[in-house]
């Protein structure tokens, strides 16, 4: 889900600010969103120890990753009640940066953020501080380059960054472990994952199908705010995806635990979408052409969805 969060904070936050402002300014604060929901995964950061010593075999490396990444991934970093300190160390970093007298609110800042690594360091320990102090550092460095670049107001700044932060541990909901929503709080929420099929395969193309969704959800906002057409951007040459249904017979079923086959070959079919095209001219010459970067970007992921159908299909008929 890591591209899902990003794509369903900017879609929500541009679509719901377009409402309220002019077509730029909206874009801006999806984009902030994104970045926003994309630093809970900054945790993911401690992973590749769990490389050192592992076998150098490809499963075996995704395996040592993924599991080493459970160590701190989903933990403090993806609780609410952490999210929205964050987000408040990010509103009054944003606000320093654009004030004439920037002292008394990056203090605020520090002191807020400082404050939570301590706390949470004293509760958790040294990893657990390490990890909350790169999550308050990557909001501080968004918040700030947000005021360098843009004029963003305040609030649709505050409220963009807050509801990427407080989004993101939403999307975790069907994989892997749950998060811990209400971290530091006794209360668990949630203590299995939402099961959104009984068989596992069938579990794993679901919550595959949302993130992509969410993803087109995106596409359609950008789309719609650039004022382009969907079908002038994707290739026909997208319809051979459809053949990836034969994989049903190459690849084991995937599911969250043995889900790098699939994952991995199915993104990529996306590489269709920047292969040249065959052109043959009047005088039977072959000339190639290159798609250019956006048709490129659309027939992959349209290929990739197409890939992600056809192979949903076969595994029911199968």
């Amino acid at each position: 889900m890591f591209v899902g969060h990003a794509a369903l904070a900017f879609a929500v936050v541009t679509r719901l600010s377009r409402r309220r402002t002019e077509r730029r300014e909206a874009l801006l604060l999806g984009l902030v969103a994104a970045a926003f929901a994309t630093i809970p995964d900054v945790d993911m950061l401690y992973a590749p120890v769990g490389l050192l010593g592992a076998r150098l075999d490809a499963f075996a490396l995704a395996s040592a990753f993924w599991s080493t990444s459970t160590v701190v991934h989903r933990g403090v970093t993806h609780s609410l009640v952490v999210a929205a300190v964050v987000a408040g160390v990010a509103a009054l970093w944003y606000a320093g940066t654009r004030s004439a007298r920037p002292r008394p609110r990056s203090v605020a800042a520090l002191g807020l953020g400082g404050g939570l690594v301590a706390g949470v360091g004293f509760d958790t320990g040294v990893l657990g501080g390490a990890v909350t102090a790169l999550f308050v550092a990557s909001a501080v460095v968004v918040a700030r380059e947000t005021a360098r670049r843009t004029a963003l107001p305040l609030g649709p700044f505050a409220g963009a960054a807050a509801f990427g932060l407080l989004s993101h541990p939403f999307g975790d909901l069907f994989t892997g472990t749950p998060p811990a929503l209400l971290y530091p709080l006794d209360v668990v929420l949630l203590a299995e994952r939402v099961a959104l099929a009984g068989d596992p395969t069938l579990h794993l193309l679901a919550a595959g199908a949302l993130e992509l969704l969410a993803v087109w959800f995106a596409v359609t906002v950008l789309v719609d705010g650039a004022g382009l057409r969907l079908g002038d951007l994707v290739s026909p040459r997208v319809a051979v995806a459809v053949g990836y249904a034969l994989s049903v017979f190459l690849i084991p079923p995937p599911t969250l635990d043995l889900s790098y086959p699939f994952v991995f070959s199915v993104v990529a079919v996306g590489a269709v979408g920047v292969m040249p095209r065959v052109h043959l001219r009047a005088d039977r010459q072959r000339r190639l052409s290159v798609p250019d970067r956006t048709t490129a970007l659309f027939t992959a992921l349209a290929a990739v969805t197409v890939a992600w159908a056809a192979y949903a299909v076969a595994y029911l008929v199968v």
